[in-house]
């Protein structure tokens, strides 16, 4: 087999990510609001969860693109990382710098977000990205878009490039949240990933039973999305298509952080769909990733026998609604 056929012979997929980030981490014993807080260990790395979703993939084996809006003026952490996974870098670059997202954690696993503005987006940076994601279209079937929007690019807009790679035969998996997720739930995506938090804030009520989980995930299925995803933390995944209801239960894990552990899920996912998996090996597997995810600090696949050996004590079942 030449070269060129064994890169050919993995998996393609796509990432978008429109918002990235640099993630400062940090890592104490507990915050304290309003005093001087003393940090034990910290990281920054690129993040923002499509750089996520691709850091995974590649790592499991993907051949992955990596396309969104980059600030130009730190992007070297970015290009480094592209180039260690192998990914291909088809980032549009934008005047500016990548926003930095602080992230505390504590020892509990309790997160703290402080989330910074992202660049300024301009209309020729708008064309420049549509022109980049239409043109690989043409080559790939299977397109991930996580996270949120910078200034500059509304949700109806996002919804709009959805739409289109809908409607000339690729599979999205959308994984975003408020307005963003509620305009890109209208325009077909394949599978998305709200948590209960997030699923809840688009129905407009409180999500307090299970029951009542299912029927807001069996509204936005109702909406012609082939597959909702309700990720619920500790206590496991749920998953509709048109087989029914299936749900995940991870083993009880040694939490260390909970940062990345939805990307992870989808990467999961997505790595599933791509390998053609049925729907109990791919919740299965990707439940066992996102488990293992937060029992690290930092994103990524760090022995594929650990999430293997994980994967053995997840419970599928199927679900009533």
């Amino acid at each position: 087999m030449t070269e060129s056929k064994s890169i050919n012979s993995k998996p393609k997929v796509v990432t978008v990510t429109l918002n990235p980030a640099l993630d400062l981490t940090g890592s104490l014993d507990v915050l304290n609001p309003g005093t001087v807080n003393l940090v034990n260990t910290g990281t920054l790395h690129p993040a923002g969860k499509g750089v996520n979703v691709a850091k995974v993939l590649a790592e499991l084996g993907a051949d992955v693109t990596v396309t969104g809006l980059l600030g130009a003026d730190n992007q070297e952490p970015f290009c480094q990382l592209f180039a260690e996974l192998g990914a291909k870098d088809a980032f549009v670059r934008v005047q500016g710098a990548s926003r930095i997202n602080v992230k505390l954690v504590e020892l509990d696993g309790q997160v703290s977000d402080i989330n910074f503005p992202g660049v300024e987006v301009g209309e020729d940076d708008l064309k420049a990205f549509e022109t980049t994601l239409y043109t690989l279209a043409e080559s790939h079937d299977v397109f991930v878009i996580a996270g949120s929007l910078p200034r500059g690019i509304t949700p109806e807009k996002c919804a709009e490039w959805i739409q289109w790679l809908h409607d000339n035969g690729k599979q999205v998996f959308f994984d975003s949240s408020k307005a963003a997720l509620a305009a890109g739930l209208d325009a077909s995506p394949w599978l998305v990933k709200p948590n209960d938090e997030e699923l809840a804030d688009w129905a407009g009520r409180e999500l307090e039973s299970e029951h009542a989980l299912l029927e807001a995930a069996e509204q936005l299925s109702g909406k012609g999305i082939a597959n909702v995803v309700v990720s619920l933390g500790a206590k496991g995944v749920m998953w509709l298509n048109s087989e029914g209801w299936l749900r995940s239960q991870p083993p009880k894990m040694s939490v260390v952080s909970t940062v990345g552990a939805g990307d992870t899920l989808v990467a999961g996912l997505c790595w599933g769909q791509i390998n053609q998996w049925n729907k109990k090996e791919t919740l299965g597997f990707a439940t066992a990733l996102s488990a293992l995810a937060v029992s690290q600090v930092g994103v990524g696949v760090e022995d594929i026998n650990q999430v293997l050996k994980v994967k053995e004590n997840v419970q599928l079942n199927n679900v009533n609604s």
